[in-house]
């Protein structure tokens, strides 16, 4: 009768469900990233191409052209992608 309500005999993953949660809210963080890249290339493909935009590159806004920041989020895009496909093959 100890022996069932022993804590220590009951085992539990608690490192593997630990590291499972943490890859699951690195996964949804990055699709959240992912899918905001997404909605910035859709906005900027529906401006007026002589229009100039503002991109934030650190603390500091930059003036570009759609094309130049179009190319930038397609980047990050890409590399945000990349990085899940990394976490999902692991």
């Amino acid at each position: 009768m100890a022996s069932s309500s022993s804590p220590s005999l009951s085992p539990s993953p608690k490192s593997s469900s630990v590291s499972d949660n943490a890859d699951k809210e690195g996964q949804q963080e990055l699709q959240g990233k992912i899918r905001g890249h997404e909605v910035a290339i859709s906005e900027l493909e529906h401006l007026q191409p002589s229009r100039a935009v503002y991109q934030k590159s650190g603390n500091i806004f930059f003036r570009r052209s759609i094309k130049t920041a179009i190319a930038s989020e397609q980047k990050q895009l890409d590399l945000a992608k990349a990085r899940l496909q990394k976490l999902n093959a692991i």
